[in-house]
């Protein structure tokens, strides 16, 4: 799916998306990310729900984003509190939806300033 393209000027938008890849800004990824407005995509070293880890999340922590956006893949799954429980120790806010929804969700969130993370899991 394409989205329109904002005027954000250099922030990391979210420009289109499939059931494989991510496009930021034009460039497609066909890997997991981390997606932050104003620092480069970060790959994020995960190929399945099952394989998450608290490491996984704990790579957002030093970033201080406001609240996480977690994509789950295809389908709504929700991690298990663990796997989060360095994002709520530092009142990092997660919501976690399916893959397209946290696209458009990322997208919402950082045309209007707010301090979002993305975490974007593709599953290969």
């Amino acid at each position: 799916m394409k989205l329109h393209q904002d005027s954000s000027g250099a922030l990391n938008t979210v420009t289109g998306y499939g059931p494989d890849y991510v496009e930021i800004n034009l460039v497609r990824h066909s890997g997991s990310i981390l997606l932050l407005p104003e620092t480069p995509v970060i790959p994020w070293p995960v190929s399945s729900f099952d394989d998450l880890s608290a490491e996984h999340f704990a790579m957002l922590v030093d970033y201080a984003p406001e609240v996480v956006v977690f994509g789950s893949g295809e389908r709504l799954r929700f991690p298990h509190p663990r796997l989060i429980a360095a994002l709520t120790a530092k009142r990092i806010g997660v919501e976690t939806m399916d893959f397209k929804a946290a696209c458009r969700t990322y997208n919402i969130l950082m045309a209007e300033g707010r301090k979002v993370a993305a975490a974007l899991l593709i599953e290969a």
